[in-house]
């Protein structure tokens, strides 16, 4: 039998108008609903509504990890040092990392994910290929040091997270293993009542080759990711490659230097000589673990400093300063040119032998028409660098591409054996030898679910749960007066007894007006009010969502919840 949640018992203060700080639909209604409270930047309380949804949700990761074979296990937050060093994730994580020392001086660190800590576990606890393959769980507190934390809990600095971990022998075991956890995801999400995509993905600090994203579409996402309108083609932009369209090589005549003076930029520049951007060439110095380095695009493109710290990872990329420019007087600054330069030089592919460009002359105020790749400079590298913009073509099918906002549910990993070589996890085989184990690592935002679910399901009135996750089943509505209490209370135990949750609003002193509107506010599937009819035994049932009302007797009313 489930229990009957009283609201005049219940820790539950809702509000009229939005937090002053919030921005996002989800951090507006979690805080006017009751359901959170801000503790700090980006630190959130969860209250009992709220701790309610989280809980079910972590019940439904459980179910679905549990029904592919993974055993939960749960590890320290407070973690040491030494394991993240020796991964190099010390030093790779930076300013992310909450760091602290114990009173003898000792270096900690509070997890921001735990794939060293299982390879330890694992290599603890394994040691035959017989023990393996294994998948290990755990649903705990995280931390990241965001430097600005924001939009309620969907970027906080602690959140809930579920991280599991694949060991397995070979590599068909790690593709095996990864084909689980993705098919488990589909039915986390979907059972969640959750819209969403899978999409490529880089791995980042992460590390590891195959890497996939879940994504929740949605207008406050901070992930940008390409869908192609007529293939199945998905991808995080800094995961799209191209095959770009090189330009013709242009028969150029000799170098020409032209006097553009206050023509710092590419739209300066163009507007002076009445040429369009795409005929110029964009030089962005960045330096790559501090030796500066060019970067050439067209001129109608943007660098895409995710991709070349991908493309160039571990090395850590970042912009030029005044400071280096000054240091620098060969580089002049906003007229900046390939020819002749005495540094690294990167060029996205349309950077193509033989064609010509519009670009910097290394000398203030001047540039130089007839500039031909492979004649006047050469490129070091090429890479796919540039920023994926509305219409590029699908490298799968050539279809204009579709940019769309979403939120980082989930991600999947096939590390291989990083970690596994880090710390010389090896297993003895079936030949007698040791055998190098390969991990795979996969991700679900337990609170950010909790997020992107508001996000995609709030309407005007406010949040609009799906059954499997509300704090309950059925809200029931009292309008006021003592036989509609009574019959409030009455078919609220009946329906309890029929093992539903059940929230019912009997508060004496509240107007039916204010009990309507916090109903729809807090947003549980079903709202049963016991109003005008109510010496008759007829109760009014209103689906949530789609706002369908009907009459129903509270038998009717209790076969209708509980079917």
């Amino acid at each position: 039998m489930s229990q009957v949640q009283r609201m005049s018992r219940l820790m539950v203060k809702t509000l009229r108008d939005d937090p002053a700080d919030a921005e996002t639909l989800s951090h507006k209604l979690l805080v006017r609903a009751g359901y959170v409270r801000r503790t700090s930047a980006g630190i959130w309380s969860w209250l009992p509504l709220g701790k309610k949804v989280l809980d079910n949700i972590s019940r439904v990761v459980r179910e679905e990890m549990d029904a592919i074979g993974a055993q939960e296990v749960l590890l320290p937050a407070l973690l040491p040092k030494e394991p993240y060093e020796a991964s190099g994730r010390w030093e790779e994580y930076g300013d992310l990392l909450f760091r602290l020392k114990d009173r003898k001086g000792a270096d900690y660190l509070l997890g921001p994910t735990h794939e060293e800590i299982f390879t330890q576990v694992v290599k603890d606890q394994c040691t035959s290929y017989k023990d393996l393959p294994v998948m290990l769980y755990q649903i705990q507190t995280k931390y990241r040091d965001e430097a600005r934390p924001r939009s309620g809990v969907l970027r906080g600095r602690e959140f809930q997270m579920k991280d599991s971990y694949s060991f397995d022998t070979t590599d068909e075991g790690l593709a095996e293993s990864y084909a689980l956890h993705r098919a488990a995801y589909q039915k986390i999400f979907a059972r969640l009542g959750l819209d969403f995509r899978i999409v490529s993905a880089v791995s980042g600090a992460m590390g590891g080759s195959a890497s996939e994203e879940f994504l929740a579409p949605a207008a406050a996402g901070e992930d940008t990711f390409v869908d192609c309108p007529a293939c199945d083609y998905a991808a995080n932009t800094e995961a799209v490659t191209f095959n770009a369209s090189v330009p013709a090589a242009d028969a150029a005549g000799p170098v020409e230097e032209l006097d553009t003076p206050d023509t710092p930029t590419i739209e300066t520049l163009a507007a002076f000589l009445d040429v369009p951007a795409s005929a110029t060439l964009k030089n962005l110095l960045v330096k790559v673990d501090g030796e500066i380095t060019a970067v050439g695009v067209p001129g109608d493109r943007e660098v895409d400093l995710g991709k070349l710290g991908e493309h160039l990872a571990p090395a850590v990329v970042e912009l030029v300063t005044a400071e280096d420019f000054e240091e620098r007087p060969d580089l002049v600054r906003g007229y900046v040119g390939p020819q002749g330069l005495k540094i690294r030089y990167i060029a996205d592919p349309r950077i193509a032998s033989g064609t010509a460009w519009i670009t910097g002359a290394n000398k203030p105020g001047t540039h130089a028409r007839n500039v031909v790749c492979g004649r006047d400079f050469e490129v070091d590298d090429y890479l796919d660098v540039v920023v994926v913009e509305e219409g590029d073509p699908c490298p799968v099918c050539g279809t204009g591409l579709k940019l769309d906002r979403a939120i980082e549910i989930g991600h999947i990993f096939q590390l291989g054996r990083k970690y596994a070589d880090t710390f010389q996890l090896d297993v003895l085989g079936q030949q007698g030898k040791p055998v190098r184990v390969t991990m795979g690592s996969y991700g679900i935002g337990v609170s950010r679910a909790v997020a992107a679910l508001a996000e995609q399901t709030a309407d005007e009135h406010g949040l609009c749960w799906t059954r499997e996750i509300a704090p309950a089943d059925v809200h029931v509505v009292a309008a006021g007066k003592a036989l509609q209490t009574e019959l409030a209370l009455e078919v609220s135990e009946k329906l309890a007894a029929a093992g539903l949750r059940v929230l019912v609003d009997e508060r004496a002193g509240v107007s039916p007006g204010v009990k309507f509107t916090d109903a729809e506010l807090i947003g549980v599937p079903h709202i049963l009010v016991a109003g005008r009819r109510a010496g008759e035994g007829v109760l009014e049932l209103k689906d949530r969502r789609t706002g369908e009302r009907e009459e129903l007797t509270t038998a009717e009313a209790i076969a209708r919840l509980a079917g």
